[in-house]
């Protein structure tokens, strides 16, 4: 029978997608402790949420005790998906007891206030704790943003998604958590609501949150400890202090200069509650600068694959032998690459490659190999998978391959992923866009965007399940965009972390997440605060 441990912190993570920031906060480790707990997440997408389940289901036990069976689960792709769910937690009743209560599927806003809020009340049992999260970011995305105004019907302050986070402040009114952390994405920084700045209003209400739900006129109930503060002082992760003269770029971290393999960049607020802060006179940390990490450190050691080919027949001879008619394409033989005749010489050499390699395949949901990394090979490898998840490509039109090939050569030669201006004519797509940009015309030029090896890769989102287009591998031989599996390790997810469903799903639920290494980080800074003030056990 399982026993609550009540020696470690109660988290919970709201909007929780599939679970990176909670991720980082229970894998922080503290003198040989782990001293966070996920008590509580709380997701709407049924299939992020099963991500979810899973992984809680991997933390009900120690490390090196994590049952054999999950393993299985994870090589077993021959069985359908809901069978082997069933069968792994049809064998650990105790454990998915646990695992239900923990893992839940709900939408703020829209299902029973009353029936989330119990289980708050019972995930906490009267402890201080921790509330981590960020409602979605969607509409206030800059690209979000853009998409919207070219729908006349679209209406901002009919947009449910304005206003979630007043879902976020209520859970901080009534339940108090001695911390919290905000996460959303930079556009939230310019984004207005009826000509007033969004951050603005939201940086006054996340101070004093029960005052926000009275100019709203949202039903407020008493909170729960009605002798605590309900009153919040804001910090910025990048820069020590309060902030007193409010400066949107404090708190935009840009995640590549502390160790993160990609130039994602996002708001993070830390609140810790007023009475924790005066009495105590604690000053909380900031994340700790440290040098770049590249792109190729992270996907150079996965097991290489090839693209598939959509529309038609599919086979490594198919796909090999579309390839090779490149060779007699214009832009091949005579390439408009303004005399820079290396980038010709790079595209003879790998189609060269090409045609003498072995063949590859297009991976799989789980593959044997005895993978590596060049990054904190304690965080990412686990030697009991025995392989690679969530590795399998996409199928491509054949003018894309033709591109993606392209645009790998040009990156390896130049430095730099090609603008559309850059393809020869014949390569471009036909679309008025790409005309537009071969113009000089400064519409989505770089439509077609390498992941360079020897830098940060640029943001990994959630257009990741539309396309590849934004990210093509940067080795021209494999010829084809990122792999779920591939933009996890840029998200910096241990390579034991499945992520069910479709592939489709699998790609959204990474590029929502955060990265879990910064989580960690960002779990070092709260419990430090936590530490001093008393409250860590």
């Amino acid at each position: 029978m399982l026993v609550r441990d009540t020696t470690k912190i109660p988290v919970i993570d709201l909007f929780a997608g599939p679970g990176g920031l909670g991720e980082g906060f229970s894998a922080y480790n503290y003198s040989g402790e782990q001293p966070f707990q996920i008590k509580l997440s709380i997701e709407k997408d049924p299939v992020a949420h099963q991500t979810l389940e899973l992984r809680s289901f991997f933390r009900q036990f120690p490390h090196d005790k994590v049952p054999d069976a999950y393993y299985d689960y994870l090589r077993q792709v021959d069985i359908p998906e809901d069978e082997r769910r069933k069968k792994l937690f049809s064998r650990y009743p105790e454990e998915y007891k646990q695992v239900k209560q923990e893992a839940r599927r709900a939408e703020l806003g829209e299902d029973d206030p009353h029936t989330i809020h119990k289980w708050i009340q019972d995930a906490l049992e009267g402890c201080e704790w921790v509330l981590i999260g960020g409602p979605p970011c969607q509409a206030y995305s800059v690209v979000g943003r853009s998409r919207n105004r070219g729908n006349s019907d679209y209406q901002a302050e009919n947009d449910h998604r304005q206003y979630l986070y007043l879902e976020y402040l209520q859970i901080i009114a009534e339940h108090q958590p001695a911390i919290f952390v905000m996460e959303n994405v930079k556009g939230l920084l310019s984004a207005t609501l009826k000509n007033q700045y969004i951050f603005a209003r939201m940086y006054e209400d996340l101070q004093e949150p029960k005052k926000a739900l009275k100019r709203e006129d949202r039903p407020f109930r008493s909170p729960v400890h009605a002798s605590k503060s309900c009153r919040y002082k804001l910090y910025s992760l990048i820069k020590s202090g309060e902030i007193s003269n409010l400066n949107l770029s404090d708190f935009a971290v840009h995640m590549e200069y502390f160790g993160i393999p990609q130039a994602r960049h996002r708001v993070i607020i830390l609140g810790i509650r007023e009475d924790i802060i005066d009495i105590n006179d604690i000053k909380p940390k900031t994340l700790k600068p440290q040098s770049t990490v590249a792109a190729g450190k992270v996907l150079s050691r996965l097991p290489k694959v090839r693209s598939g080919l959509s529309r038609e027949e599919d086979s490594a001879d198919a796909w090999r032998n579309r390839l090779d008619k490149m060779a007699e394409c214009s832009w091949f033989v005579s390439p408009q690459t303004e005399g820079n005749g290396k980038i010709h010489e790079k595209l003879d050499t790998a189609l060269k490659e090409i045609r003498h390699s072995v063949d590859l395949d297009r991976g799989g949901e789980f593959i044997s190999y005895d993978t590596g990394i060049d990054y904190e090979p304690g965080w990412f490898l686990d030697s009991r998978i025995e392989g690679v998840c969530n590795h399998t490509t996409r199928g491509h039109m054949v003018s894309d391959l033709y591109r993606y090939f392209y645009a790998a050569c040009f990156a390896e030669i130049e430095g730099q992923s090609p603008k559309l201006e850059n393809f020869p004519t014949d390569l471009l797509p036909a679309h008025k866009n790409a005309k537009r940009a071969a113009n000089g015309k400064p519409l989505f030029s770089d439509r077609f965007r390498v992941q360079i090896g020897d830098r940060p890769a640029t943001t990994v989102t959630s257009h990741i399940s539309k396309d590849g287009h934004y990210y093509i591998h940067h080795d021209p031989t494999q010829c084809r965009s990122l792999t779920v599996r591939e933009a996890a390790r840029l998200q910096t997810f241990p390579d034991n972390y499945f992520f069910c469903g479709p592939r489709t799903s699998q790609y959204v639920q990474v590029g929502n997440a955060v990265p879990p290494l910064l989580a960690r980080q960002i779990a070092d800074i709260v419990h430090n605060v936590l530490k001093r003030a008393g409250v860590s056990p």
